[in-house]
């Protein structure tokens, strides 16, 4: 199944036309449809990643399973507290956190505190 055929019946799943996914992934509304093998490109034109992104998100599923990478629409989550000092660092910037308070590093405790409630609040 390629990443169009994926999108396309991910969203048909959710209720929603390919154009209303891209306006909500804020994308170009045929952008989706570029991504559709044609003669010109067999395998379709490959999106940035950052746009990928914004789909998988809008769809809830992960970026691996719209590449086909995996079966599983959802990634598996990490306990924060299994997280080392640079994964940690990753997530935090992922959900747009601060890694300095009054110009000092956090420690990897504060860290993950921080990452465990945001997790939570989605």
């Amino acid at each position: 199944m390629t990443l169009f055929d994926r999108v396309k019946k991910i969203s048909k799943e959710k209720g929603f036309a390919l154009s209303e996914v891209a306006r909500r992934a804020d994308i170009g509304q045929k952008a989706i449809y570029t991504w559709k093998p044609s003669k010109t490109y067999p395998n379709g034109i490959e999106p940035k990643r950052e746009t990928l992104e914004k789909v998988a998100d809008v769809l809830g599923v992960s970026v691996d399973y719209l590449l086909g990478n995996t079966d599983e629409m959802h990634p598996a989550k990490k306990n924060p507290q299994d997280m080392n000092s640079v994964e940690l660092e990753e997530a935090l910037r992922g959900e747009g956190a601060s890694l300095r308070f009054e110009g000092k590093e956090l420690s990897d405790e504060y860290k993950r505190m921080i990452l465990d409630i945001l997790q939570n609040l989605k």
